[in-house]
């Protein structure tokens, strides 16, 4: 038989049995599992995908060190310096550099999120605040008849995550003329100003910095706006529960009567991953 053919079958042979085991397959199993000779970067590979890490409940306990110590390459890249249309990075300002919050030179996604000055200063984002893992067996949702409708594609996010950062301004539900960008002028360009008495109660999930981003909307409302709005990725804004606030008017309006009063349980401060 070629090598490539053995290479297959060693393959297939390696996934069937992964498929069977689960990922609730010991240490010793997987050992004997991968016996076939040659397959050794393959064996590493299919035990590394089926490890407890990542599924659930082992996801949720999960430290950004743990899930560095194999997928450390999301920080050590870089940016290109230059386009291979010839279009060099210093030259250009990227979508998000566009706001007065953003300082420095470009930054690849997964730095922008954890390691950049601003993300320092207002975020405490963690790998499994956005990576909730899922079954290999079954990675996408709906995917047959009988689908598990609230899969989400394994590495990939639930978009209602990314929401909360990246919704449209809410001008409509907050009673506002414009988008805030057009009508920020009327309002002293700060959004505190309203915000000190309304929705006092924000911010406080396990994944950001309420003090720092407090502070730092002090100096500037870009940092307000750069979530709410100004790197929008949708056309709907978030939802965001209506925490109680002291002061808060009983009556509800019609847009909020739906809102839960309280965050996700997993992103709520009491359940952050030490």
């Amino acid at each position: 038989m070629r090598s490539v053919e053995k290479t297959l079958l060693n393959t297939a042979v390696i996934g069937l049995s992964l498929f069977l085991a689960g990922p609730g397959a010991s240490d010793e199993a997987a050992k004997a599992q991968f016996s076939a000779p040659g397959s050794q970067q393959v064996i590493d590979y299919e035990r590394a995908k089926w490890d407890p890490i990542h599924f659930k409940p082992a996801i949720d306990a999960a430290t950004n060190e743990q899930c560095l110590s194999c997928h450390q390459e999301i920080l050590d890249r870089r940016v290109l310096t230059e386009s291979p249309v010839g279009v060099r990075a210093g030259d250009v300002l990227a979508w998000y550099q566009t706001l007065d919050s953003y300082i420095g030179v470009q930054e690849t996604f997964h730095r922008r999120h954890l390691v950049t000055p601003l993300a320092g200063q207002v975020m405490d984002l963690k790998c499994n605040t956005c990576h909730q893992g899922n079954d290999p067996r079954e990675e996408t949702a709906n995917s047959n008849a009988t689908g598990d409708s609230s899969l989400t594609q394994r590495k990939m996010v639930d978009p209602n995550t990314c929401l909360m950062c990246h919704g449209q301004f809410p001008a409509q539900v907050m009673n506002l003329p414009g988008p805030w960008h057009e009508v920020s002028k009327n309002f002293g360009d700060s959004c505190l100003g309203c915000h000190a008495a309304i929705r006092t109660e924000r911010h406080n999930v396990n994944f950001l910095k309420p003090t720092g981003i407090e502070q730092a909307a002090l100096e500037t409302n870009d940092v307000c706006y750069g979530c709410h709005g100004g790197r929008s990725w949708y056309r709907i804004s978030y939802p965001y529960p209506r925490h109680p606030w002291p002061g808060m008017a009983e009556l509800v309006p019609d847009w909020a009567k739906a809102r839960p009063s309280e965050s996700a349980a997993r992103f709520r401060p009491d359940t952050a991953s030490k």
